[in-house]
């Protein structure tokens, strides 16, 4: 898949993530928002009103640091479709 394929299908992958009313389970929720920020560069901290939670986005982060923008992409979009892959 070449770089604008990768970010075709990441984008409709957020999209398809942003759509979905019901909510996510929380390790799949933590990955996506980890995967996500690789992906866009967004390295900014946690924003969370409760520290737990920032501390969990803070882990999540820590365990994708390893990870580069495009591979970020690609596991998110195959955790996206894996989560909906038997909810349709």
């Amino acid at each position: 898949m070449g770089e604008k394929d990768l970010d075709i299908e990441f984008l409709k992958a957020v999209d398809r993530v942003n759509a979905h009313t019901d909510p996510f389970p929380a390790d799949t929720l933590l990955k996506l928002y980890a995967y996500y920020k690789k992906a866009t560069n967004d390295y900014g901290r946690p924003r969370s009103k409760k520290p737990i939670i920032n501390a969990f986005k803070t882990n999540a982060l820590f365990q994708a640091k390893n990870i580069s923008e495009d591979e970020a992409k690609r596991l998110y979009i195959d955790l996206v479709n894996s989560y909906f892959l038997y909810r349709e």
